[in-house]
């Protein structure tokens, strides 16, 4: 059997040796955008996160790892569990620190169980419980991990699902045009008056990737990302030494909307860009225009994809308004390992009641899907 070892610091894997556990098309398990937030300042155990990154090793090889973290809260994880954490606290026991397996900040859909077949994952989470129930937490969980690592999880660690908003390009069009040919009159209609009301506004807008970005773009987008966050009344987490990171470390994936209006840049939408995929983050304003939302964060993204030949965009978490706009509703999933068996138990069946109503909730937002046929 391998060893299983807990690594504080991923910058003391060698990158060329974790990247090599996954296929390179999803940017946020990659070793440059994990260590970019440990470098930069992002994780802060009073924040609730320390890095206790899951690695599997054969001597001095590599065999498989997961990014994991121990949690003091469930700040920034976007698989909400607060109602288990009272469950466990009126019950007289700590459901704190429990361990996450996850891309901090990032409710994106990616691999986490990094390993070369199916024995690696499974070996994975076993240790995963092992070094859990060892260390004495409540629980282990993996959010927003593939459909296809389904098959490593055993009995133990419980489903769930929720429902993102995501553009797919499944029928092959070609331009902006066919994706709304492919509408009913109603909402292509509504699209055009909101692209055209963008556009009276004068303003104009700039894609530019993290190699050609400079100094000048990445504060103006950092500003967009502490607006949000101020407007929100939330802490902003990210810092801007990681918005240059990203830049320098993943030049080829970062890609920014930038609106630029009257010799000033107005707003901004950073995302990520992976294989086939556009991941939308952040987003921001300083200026409330007509149409400029939708134009940054939905349209402009949408148009990126069919010039570049990706075949989704996710643009983020939450947000039924999308659907409008040709994000169709889309299963996400996390599992959970959790140690007390009553609580288990209990939680088994409140999954399976949770899951059947997102299901009924899916469905009924299918129902009113935008598209024609």
């Amino acid at each position: 059997m391998p060893t299983a070892r807990i690594v504080g610091d991923i910058g003391g894997i060698p990158a060329e040796r974790w990247n090599a556990l996954h296929d390179g098309r999803n940017p946020f398990v990659s070793h440059a955008f994990l260590a970019g937030l440990e470098e930069h300042g992002c994780l802060r155990a009073d924040w609730g996160w320390t890095p206790q990154h899951l690695t599997l090793w054969e001597g001095d090889e590599l065999l498989a790892a997961a990014p994991g973290y121990l949690k003091t809260n469930s700040h920034g994880e976007f698989v909400f569990d607060h109602a288990w954490a009272h469950a466990y606290q009126r019950y007289g026991q700590d459901y704190f620190p429990k361990y996450l397996c996850a891309v901090p900040y990032s409710p994106v859909t990616g691999p986490r169980l990094l390993a070369r077949d199916g024995q690696g994952r499974r070996q994975l989470l076993a240790a995963m419980a092992h070094i859990a129930d060892g260390k004495q937490l409540s629980s282990a969980h993996i959010n927003f991990h593939l459909e296809s690592e389904d098959e490593s999880f055993g009995e133990g660690w419980l489903p769930r699902i929720d429902v993102q908003y995501h553009w797919r390009n499944d029928a092959g069009w070609r331009g902006f045009a066919d994706f709304l040919g492919a509408m009913d009159h109603k909402h292509r209609k509504n699209i055009r008056q909101e692209r055209a009301k963008a556009l009276r506004t004068g303003v104009g807008f700039r894609v530019v990737h993290g190699r050609d970005a400079s100094d000048d773009d990445l504060v103006a987008m950092y500003g967009f990302y502490l607006q949000t966050f101020a407007e929100y009344g939330n802490s902003p987490a990210l810092t801007f030494g990681f918005f240059r990171h990203l830049a320098s470390a993943l030049p080829e994936s970062l890609v920014m909307f930038l609106a630029d209006h009257e010799g000033e840049t107005i707003a901004g939408a950073l995302c990520l860009r992976g294989g086939d995929t556009l991941y939308g983050r952040y987003w921001g304003s300083t200026r409330a225009l007509p149409g400029l939302h939708f134009e940054t964060c939905y349209y402009q993204g949408i148009e990126y994809c069919l010039r570049q030949g990706l075949r989704i965009f996710e643009p983020g978490a939450q947000g039924e308004h999308k659907l409008a706009r040709g994000f169709l509703p889309t299963l996400v999933r996390s599992r959970h390992w959790i140690a007390d068996p009553d609580f288990s138990q209990a939680l088994a069946h409140w999954c399976r009641e949770e899951a059947e109503s997102v299901r009924r909730y899916a469905a009924t937002l299918t129902a009113h899907s935008p598209f024609r046929g």
